[in-house]
């Protein structure tokens, strides 16, 4: 194999990949906005906070790539379902972080299960040999993030 048909074949199978996480990772996100009138982007934001929190609005709006005036938006949609709370800052009056309610946390646990069930359910449909080899991709994907400050 030329050292070309090597770089065309590891694009092509870059492309295959990006294109079979996105479409992965956009099921999950149904799944896990199934439950409730939330959507995709505040169960990010929810899971953030809780993995982040308490934060502020500001760090908040980068971790998630967002103007701040939207993730304004967001919180307030998770403060209404009870989901997140408020804090301000005694320090400095004018900052408010965000951190995850019992009711956000208990939210966020049955939309994991529910993502983790949908993936079993379709990892059952698939033979021993299937099941082995996603393992080890899975092990494979897992090294590709290493170091990645995710």
């Amino acid at each position: 194999m030329k050292i070309s048909d090597a770089l065309l074949a590891e694009a092509e199978l870059a492309a295959r990949i990006r294109l079979s996480v996105t479409r992965l990772a956009r099921r999950l996100r149904q799944q896990a906005a199934a439950e409730a009138e939330v959507s995709p982007s505040q169960v990010s934001t929810l899971a953030s906070v809780d993995r982040l929190g308490p934060i502020t609005l500001g760090d908040l709006a980068a971790v998630e790539r967002v103007q701040p005036p939207t993730m304004t938006r967001i919180v307030a949609a998770l403060d209404e379902a009870g989901l997140v709370s408020r804090e301000v800052d005694q320090s400095d009056r004018r900052i408010a972080r965000v951190q995850t309610t019992v009711a956000g946390r208990k939210f966020l646990e049955r939309s994991r299960s529910r993502k983790e069930a949908y993936l079993a359910a379709r990892i059952r449909t698939l033979d021993a040999d299937d099941r082995a080899i996603l393992a080890r991709a899975a092990v494979i994907l897992e090294k590709i993030l290493e170091g990645e400050g995710q």
